[in-house]
């Protein structure tokens, strides 16, 4: 693990989601990270935890590497992330990761689907 890595693991349940939104803005503040770049990443982190509310485990990896953010978060059941659309009939979640986000991957594990988000920083271009 490098030293600009962060692994977190909290329960799925909506309560701890700001767990991972302080984190997430505890990593950006030791780097060279602009209020929108940050912003996007949390609103991408979010729209990804937001696919599961249980007791069970999620994992939430953050790094950065070579002026690139990385988040990657999961597990998920792999029908929740190619979802089409939210149950809210709100935006899908490829629809906001594109938005937000300069890539983003779903890997398929083991232990179920994972997905990984990266933006590029403003700074490293």
């Amino acid at each position: 693990m490098s030293p600009d890595e962060i692994r977190l693991v909290i329960p799925a349940e909506e309560d701890f989601r700001p767990i991972a939104h302080l984190v997430t803005g505890g990593l950006a503040s030791r780097l060279d990270v602009t209020f929108e770049e940050l912003e996007d990443l949390q609103v991408a982190v979010e729209a990804v935890l937001a696919l599961r509310d249980d007791e069970d485990e999620l994992t939430v990896v953050l790094s950065a590497d070579g002026g690139v953010l990385h988040a990657t978060l999961g597990p998920f059941a792999t029908e929740a992330v190619h979802a089409d659309e939210s149950e809210e009939g709100g935006l899908d979640l490829e629809r906001v990761l594109e938005t937000v986000c300069d890539t983003h991957e779903i890997e398929l594990r083991d232990d179920g689907a994972w997905v990984e988000v990266t933006k590029r920083l403003a700074s490293a271009v």
